[in-house]
């Protein structure tokens, strides 16, 4: 096989598996989400409040990343907790922040418009 003829194809290549695995795993999560609602579970915005104001998923909870690990506490440890935001991008780093805090169940939900249809 001839390696260097598939040089200029491996970073385009990795890219589309990147999004591939990003769209598959928010579809998973998109599934879960009437079940873990169902198990008292909460949606937990990360946007900023205007972005949040523009559109949400009625019901959600909006706190913004930025307060995130200081209130913390408003949300309960024990019950799923599904983060998302306007890409997927903060609401990761919200996931890490609970799971820090030790939270037991947190989901990334990525984007907010994932959450409507649960």
């Amino acid at each position: 096989m001839d390696w260097e003829a598939l040089r200029p194809w491996l970073a385009p290549a990795a890219v589309a598996a990147w999004f591939a695995w990003r769209f598959l795993k928010f579809r998973a999560v998109r599934r879960r989400l009437p079940e873990l609602i169902r198990r008292g579970g909460v949606v937990v915005d990360v946007r900023s409040p205007a972005e949040f104001a523009a559109g949400a998923r009625p019901g959600s909870l909006n706190i913004p990343l930025d307060q995130l690990a200081r209130r913390a506490g408003e949300l309960d440890a024990a019950k799923p907790v599904v983060v998302c935001c306007a890409s997927g991008t903060r609401s990761a780093v919200a996931r890490g922040i609970l799971a820090a805090k030790g939270f037991k169940e947190v989901v990334n939900a990525g984007p907010w418009t994932n959450t409507l249809d649960a």
